[in-house]
């Protein structure tokens, strides 16, 4: 592990900020103001995998906080079984009573890092992944975890991810950062934006979507997609192939 990943946050460090922060990341516009765009990546995560999933019967939500993406994807197709991963037990509480006033399905609430938990295979037409990946910390746990969403993923099944991201370019990450932060002062000023940075200094390790995408493709998906991109944000996902070679 590198020098400044042994100074990020612990998994038991972020599990108990989220514990605290149920009632914001209920409400998608104070719980996800920090990240450009979010009603509309969660728009167009869900069109996406509706559009290629319309028969969808059973959906992963990982990092699932309060259920937000969830909703809106049960919004597109009732009734799904829906299986949310989170490492905080009172998101998951939350997001379970909420699930399950939108869905007649099994809804099965797990709690644990994505990282280590098991994943049955062939079992989801849709994974979602929103805010939640650039949580992950050396590249080859980036790859484990793409390999295995892959496999819980039915043939012809789609995965989205929503969430921060950095730029291959050091020039680009240094326009985009500027970017951001004239974007956070805007929406609660100079200490706003400080605080916001020096809690993504601490707890977050992003990759490019250069790097996610061919991830991608090196653990089986053959067709991918860049539905948005805004600054250190983006979404975009993969589809895994109906036959395999």
């Amino acid at each position: 592990m590198k020098p400044d990943e042994l100074k990020k946050s612990s998994q038991a460090e972020i599990r108990a900020r989220f514990d605290q922060d149920v009632e914001r990341f209920s409400n998608l516009e104070t719980g996800q103001q920090t990240t450009m765009d979010a009603p509309l990546t969660m728009e167009l995560t869900t069109a996406a995998a509706f559009s290629l999933n319309p028969k969808a019967k059973a959906i992963l939500d990982i990092g699932c906080g309060a259920g937000n993406y969830t909703l809106t994807m049960l919004g597109k197709i009732p009734d799904l079984d829906c299986t949310l991963i989170d490492l905080s037990l009172p998101m998951l509480e939350r997001a379970r009573s909420r699930v399950g006033c939108q869905t007649s399905g099994r809804v099965e609430i797990v709690q644990g890092d994505i990282l280590e938990t098991s994943l049955p295979q062939q079992q989801f037409d849709v994974v979602l992944a929103a805010a939640v990946l650039h949580h992950l910390r050396l590249d080859a746990d980036w790859e484990t975890v793409f390999r295995k969403i892959f496999l819980a993923l039915k043939p012809g099944g789609s995965f989205w991810i929503s969430d921060l991201i950095v730029h291959d370019s050091a020039a680009l990450n240094t326009l985009f950062n500027k970017r951001y932060a004239a974007y956070l002062i805007e929406l609660g000023g100079a200490d706003y934006q400080q605080k916001v940075f020096d809690y993504i200094e601490k707890e977050d390790t992003p990759r490019s979507i250069n790097f996610q995408l061919e991830l991608m493709k090196r653990v089986g998906f053959t067709e991918t997609e860049v539905l948005h991109k805004n600054g250190c944000f983006a979404a975009f996902g993969g589809v895994k192939p109906i036959s395999m070679p």
